[in-house]
């Protein structure tokens, strides 16, 4: 009998797994739909955790604060990721304005503006532009200057929970890095030209690497004989470096002679090390100093008289590029008040989003 209820299409049954849970991050229903699955998401957040395939926006009400978004405001969300943020300064539009969200990630990109689409924003409210951030004066010459922009620096969570995109050692994949995969080369290629003083440089420079020589040195002999082309693989390399370096002394005197300590500390020092060399590279990978530094130089010409800009920041680097470029062109004259300090989230927050603590918001307006 014909199902005059359903379309011409058969349907598409869930894949079943042998197991409790599915182990391929493509057949995750839950985290590729995450918003489907209300009750769940509620759960995990609960207990402090982002659900996978998602991104809390952090920070939403202080960077409310200082854009004070006026319905007929044109502004720039100029790293969309998941929308949280764009969806909540849509909001103070009220429905009235323009709000341009861009983003340089072409796959995440497609599902935010489905995301937003299914909100109800049209494009005479919201837009989407696929493009780097440091590209604004070129937006600005077309569109004409913005009241209120908000850069949120960093990768957002989806990109890392996706092992096809190779942003952290927990899962295997790939060792890629790339914001867009599209352009430029992957992680493994560039790690594979780097000689040890230059991985030495660039671990200091960008993740502040207390190991540095020691992971350089071991990144540098194992590339001799096999080249480094996963996130499991760099995760070894870097765990191998570690394994007879001397623990911090404030450590040593916690754990004691505890075999079973000094083992845990040093399994913690060595997802410590993991995380600020996938923080390096990617960094290297994807230009993000350069690309900030010339962000920060033309966002005061991008700016209308009296707009406001927020940006959140999620380590030292970038913390310093952002302070230093306001304060230089407070002093110009550019910006009639700056941020006297960093703003950061408050315990709560913290505790429902961990990824939210080592945050850091400052702001500026335009004279």
């Amino acid at each position: 009998m014909e199902d005059k209820g359903r379309g011409s299409q058969p349907h598409q049954r869930r894949v079943h797994y042998s197991g409790k849970y599915p182990r391929r991050f493509e057949e995750k229903y839950k985290e590729l739909n995450p918003e489907q699955y209300g009750a769940e998401i509620q759960h995990v957040m609960a207990k402090g955790n982002t659900p996978a395939g998602m991104h809390i926006p952090i920070m939403v009400k202080e960077i409310l604060d200082i854009l004070a978004i006026q319905p007929g405001e044109q502004g720039f969300d100029a790293t969309l990721g998941y929308g949280g943020h764009t969806l909540a300064m849509l909001e103070k539009l009220q429905g009235k304005g323009h709000l341009i969200g861009g983003d340089v990630d072409p796959i995440e990109s497609k599902k935010t503006e489905a995301r937003i689409r299914a909100r109800g924003f049209g494009p005479e409210l919201w837009e989407l532009r696929n493009m780097n951030f440091c590209q604004i004066d070129e937006l600005a010459a077309e569109v004409g200057p913005f009241d209120f922009i908000l850069a949120d620096l960093g990768v957002s969570s989806m990109q890392i929970d996706n092992p096809e995109r190779g942003f952290t050692y927990k899962n295997d994949g790939p060792l890629d890095l790339r914001l867009n995969p599209e352009a430029g080369i992957s992680a493994a290629e560039r790690l594979a030209g780097l000689d040890k003083a230059s991985l030495i440089g660039m671990l200091i420079e960008n993740a502040d690497e207390p190991y540095a020589d020691s992971i350089a040195k071991q990144i540098v002999n194992t590339q001799k004989r096999q080249p480094i082309k996963t996130t499991r693989q760099l995760h070894e390399v870097v765990a191998k470096a570690l394994q007879r370096v001397k623990l911090p002394s404030e450590v040593q005197e916690r754990v004691g002679y505890s075999t079973k300590k000094q083992e845990a500390a040093r399994d913690e020092l060595i997802k410590k090390s993991s995380a600020r060399v996938f923080q390096a590279l990617r960094i290297d990978v994807n230009h993000e100093y350069e690309v900030l530094y010339e962000f920060m130089e033309k966002l005061p010409g991008a700016l209308a008289p009296g707009g406001r800009a927020a940006i959140l920041t999620f380590h030292s680097g970038e913390d310093r590029i952002v302070k230093k470029a306001f304060k230089a062109f407070h002093q110009l004259g550019e910006y009639s008040d700056i941020a006297a300090d960093v703003i950061r989230p408050g315990r709560e927050e913290c505790y429902q989003n961990s990824r939210a603590h080592s945050t850091k918001l400052r702001w500026a307006i335009k004279a």
